[in-house]
């Protein structure tokens, strides 16, 4: 497994990350255990998870039951900020919101600190200043050791990172945000925020929902075991004609060479020079370990300029 640096600091991340929406809701304990002893028997190290997945609480639940001894061996990252309550009194990225929600996340993850604690979305009520102090509170007290955003918009970024040089406190290192050969928007903004302020991108969605696994057919429905087949929304916003058209080409040019859609997703992922750590979930343990083996193929300038010619029109 590769190991990168997270942005400028000196966290450590494996090139392929594990999301785990998945645990709490569509695995059971026993398969979360299977899968998450898999991927660090082949070295993933980085962990991604978030209060809010598996109906609040339920994926850092599950991670703190199953972790154990091998909490030392994996970077821990979890996200604040999302709703945690349906009343409106448990979210945002208040100093008194985020001072119990570390603990509460603490709690459930069975651990006396996360190693990367992000912001999963942009408060607009709380000044970024109170949000930064009470950041760098808890990583002073050692509750966490890095601190990261994500669905930021880029100029959020550059008030972050100016407030943060300004009052002298920590600063974040990393973004995570939505980014795939048919969702590239980050490209005009916020990318080049990331490069100038030295995030690391933890790209989410790499593979559009499974869009880009190339198991979809044009014009078939989706069968109803499927993440579009059981949610219809979900479909809707990624099945596009221009999409489609976009996979077909794909499809085309990775069997030409040998190599799977899901090899060229991650792999061309992984060759961005932002990209610490790839996200992607997995139900099952074929699918970490197919999982660790797409970011294999190293890919030519002229390779990328014909993925940029299919996925950029």
């Amino acid at each position: 497994m590769q190991i990168r640096n997270l942005g400028g600091s000196g966290l450590r991340v494996s090139a392929v990350g594990l999301g785990c929406n998945n645990f709490g809701q569509r695995t059971d304990l026993e398969t979360s255990r299977k899968v998450i002893h898999k991927a660090i028997d082949l070295g993933v190290t980085l962990f991604d998870t978030a209060d809010i997945y598996a109906g609040m609480g339920g994926s850092e639940t599950v991670l703190g039951q199953v972790l154990g001894d091998r909490r030392k061996d994996i970077v821990l990252a979890t996200k604040y900020s999302k709703p945690m309550s349906k009343d409106g009194t448990k979210q945002g990225a208040s100093r008194r919101y985020i001072l119990s929600a570390v603990e509460a996340s603490l709690t459930r993850l069975k651990t006396d600190y996360i190693d990367l604690y992000q912001q999963h979305d942009y408060d607009p009520l709380t000044p970024i200043e109170e949000t930064l102090r009470a950041l760098d509170d808890l990583i002073r007290q050692g509750k966490v050791r890095y601190i990261g955003n994500s669905n930021f918009p880029a100029w959020r970024i550059a008030e972050a990172e100016l407030t943060a040089r300004a009052i002298n406190v920590s600063r974040f290192v990393s973004c995570q945000d939505e980014y795939s050969l048919v969702v590239r928007d980050i490209e005009k903004d916020l990318l080049p925020a990331a490069k100038e302020y030295k995030l690391g991108l933890l790209p989410f969605f790499p593979l559009a929902s499974g869009l880009l696994t190339g198991k979809y057919k044009r014009g078939a429905a989706a069968p109803d075991d499927t993440r579009f087949g059981k949610a219809p929304a979900l479909r809707d916003r990624y099945v596009t004609p221009r999409n489609e058209d976009i996979v077909e080409k794909l499809q085309a040019f990775a069997q030409a060479r040998g190599h799977t859609m899901l090899e060229l997703a991650f792999s061309w992922l992984a060759s961005r020079p932002q990209v610490s750590s790839v996200i992607a979930g997995a139900t099952r343990v074929e699918q970490v370990e197919q999982n660790v083996k797409a970011i294999g193929w190293t890919l030519s300038a002229d390779e990328i300029a014909e993925i940029d010619k299919i996925t950029k029109g």
